[in-house]
């Protein structure tokens, strides 16, 4: 609960990562702190054995919670644009550091259940697609071990006490980006001497919910979201440009990169359309990979971590590369 009322944006995970590391060092792994800024990294050596990755990511998003639960967050912060927003705990990455901090402390505990090295690995940034690099960029792949195999959990609605999984596609690639559009500013009572921004967004924003829907073949998975659309300042003014801001989720590449040409090309079109000034800017703010379970990696997880190393803790039961499993955990 003090994870989920203190949650903090990304790349100012400070607090968070600081619990988590004084955590695991106390248990008696070797910590590394501030790995691209704020990344936390826990080695324990347990005798010859394969390296095994841990990961869980820290951050929290810009939304104002109103669960009204009394464990809510009520904190707020500056995001990048130097605005005042609400945080939360959204995404469940409080439950990430927690699952990861207890796991350090089952496998501190029984060492003498498994052999190797154990690596445990703190992200921030996650949501914003620049923990991971920033970690990569501050020489994490030189300065610790190479994992053989790299396990990273999500918090999903699903039954308490299971685990689901699979081999091949697991997560969607994602893709965020932002685009102006520009128009030209009047008063609102000469709208006539406009180029309306406002109306060339809510277009736009209409015209691109039918790449899925009309584009895209009911046999493929493609999502678009418009998640901010901005403009304006006061009531009676028109402004002169306007920002949206759109996340794609898709699970092929060529479905992936139809997506981004649409986008593309609408946003354009709509532009000529309102006889706007100058084209369309486009900003990308983040893109992830497909994520693809190893198939031979995955047949030997089955909820379990110790499995790699050379015990079983938990039952295990492999998944076909097509088959989605959700098994309930029983530790013997």
């Amino acid at each position: 609960m003090d994870l989920h009322e203190h949650p903090e944006l990304s790349m100012q995970e400070f607090r968070t990562a600081s619990i988590a590391a004084d955590y695991v060092e106390k248990l008696g792994f070797e910590v590394t702190r501030n790995v691209g800024v704020t990344g936390v990294v826990g080695l324990m050596h347990n005798g010859t054995g394969p390296v095994v990755m841990l990961r869980a990511d820290m951050d929290a998003l810009p939304v104002t919670e109103a669960t009204g639960l009394p464990y809510a967050s009520r904190v707020t912060a500056k995001d990048d644009d130097g605005v005042e927003v609400g945080v939360a705990h959204a995404c469940g990455h409080d439950l990430h550091v927690t699952w990861l901090m207890g796991v350090s402390r089952l496998l501190a505990g029984h060492r003498e259940r498994w052999q190797g090295t154990l690596m445990v690995v703190f992200q921030p940034g996650e949501e914003v697609g620049r923990g991971a690099r920033s970690m990569i960029e501050d020489g994490m792949l030189e300065r610790f071990p190479k994992p053989d195999i790299i396990l990273g959990q999500h918090v999903m609605v699903g039954t308490a006490g299971t685990v689901g999984y699979r081999s091949g596609a697991i997560l969607s690639a994602g893709d965020s980006l932002k685009v102006r559009l520009f128009g030209r500013g009047s008063h609102g009572s000469q709208p006539q001497t406009s180029i309306d921004p406002v109306i060339m967004a809510a277009s736009t924003t209409m015209r691109l919910q039918t790449i899925a829907s009309r584009e895209i073949s009911p046999r493929d998975s493609a999502v678009l979201t418009i998640g901010a659309l901005q403009a304006g300042t006061k009531e009676n003014i028109i402004p002169d440009e306007a920002t949206l801001k759109l996340n794609v989720r898709t699970y092929d590449e060529d479905v992936r990169d139809y997506m981004l040409g649409a986008i593309r090309r609408i946003c354009c079109a709509e532009c000529v359309a309102s006889d706007a000034p100058r084209e369309p800017e486009f900003t990308p703010l983040s893109s992830y990979p497909l994520t693809v379970n190893d198939a031979a990696a995955t047949s030997r997880v089955g909820g379990t971590f110790t499995s790699w190393f050379g015990s079983r803790a938990y039952e295990t039961q492999p998944a076909a590369a097509s088959e989605f499993r959700c098994r309930r955990l029983f530790v013997t």
